[in-house]
């Protein structure tokens, strides 16, 4: 797969911008600081993140998510159950993270999480498909949607939980106990959702 120009520019961007915001956030200042340290003219600048900050971000989480994809992909999970492949995703996830786990917490700062805004609750959705995904599910019903959005719903939880530094034990115990009550939550709608999906017509479900 190539990657396109924007995404190595951004990169590029990236890997000057995050160890200033330690110190600075993910202002517009200190983005403007790491573009010169970077070398990016202004039209690299408006073709790598044309919304500034917000599309920093973004790609910071994309990154992420995209290592955590590759390294599930390597991964043998035949022999593990359902839960404990989503819990390995979670983790996977949360350890491509955990190098800049101040960025995370700065992420925070500006409001992108507990992921209220459009763009988060996007971000939400795609690392929970990743991780379902990853964990071998193929359904293309309800069940594809409501698993989905169940994960998406704790995800901002565990990153909360995860960003003030917890104990490995303490992470996963964290972890177990958030896909428990997802899990119930999910149970307990289906009983009274999929029947009302099974009995509308085909070309509305």
């Amino acid at each position: 797969m190539i990657t396109p120009p924007s995404a190595l520019l951004r990169r590029r961007w990236l890997d000057t911008l995050l160890p200033e915001v330690v110190f600075d956030g993910w202002s517009e200042a200190a983005a403007t600081a790491a573009a010169g340290k970077a070398g990016l003219t202004s039209g690299e600048q408006a073709l790598a993140a044309p919304r500034g900050v917000i599309d920093l971000i973004e790609g910071f989480f994309d990154d992420a998510e995209a290592r955590a994809r590759e390294a599930l992909a390597g991964e043998d999970m035949t022999g593990l159950r359902v839960p404990d492949k989503v819990k390995r995703g979670v983790l996977a996830w949360l350890a491509e993270l955990e190098p800049h786990r101040e960025a995370v917490r700065r992420a925070a700062a500006r409001g992108f999480l507990p992921w209220g805004a459009g763009p988060a609750l996007q971000r939400s959705w795609k690392v929970a498909d990743m991780v379902w995904t990853a964990a071998g599910d193929t359904s293309e019903d309800y069940n594809r949607y409501s698993k989905r959005g169940l994960l998406a719903s704790v995800l901002p939880a565990i990153v909360l939980h995860w960003a003030d530094n917890p104990s490995p034990e303490d992470l996963g115990a964290f972890v177990d106990r958030r896909l428990s009550h997802a899990s119930g939550v999910g149970r307990t709608a289906g009983r009274f959702v999929k029947p009302f999906l099974d009995r509308m017509p085909q070309k509305y479900s």
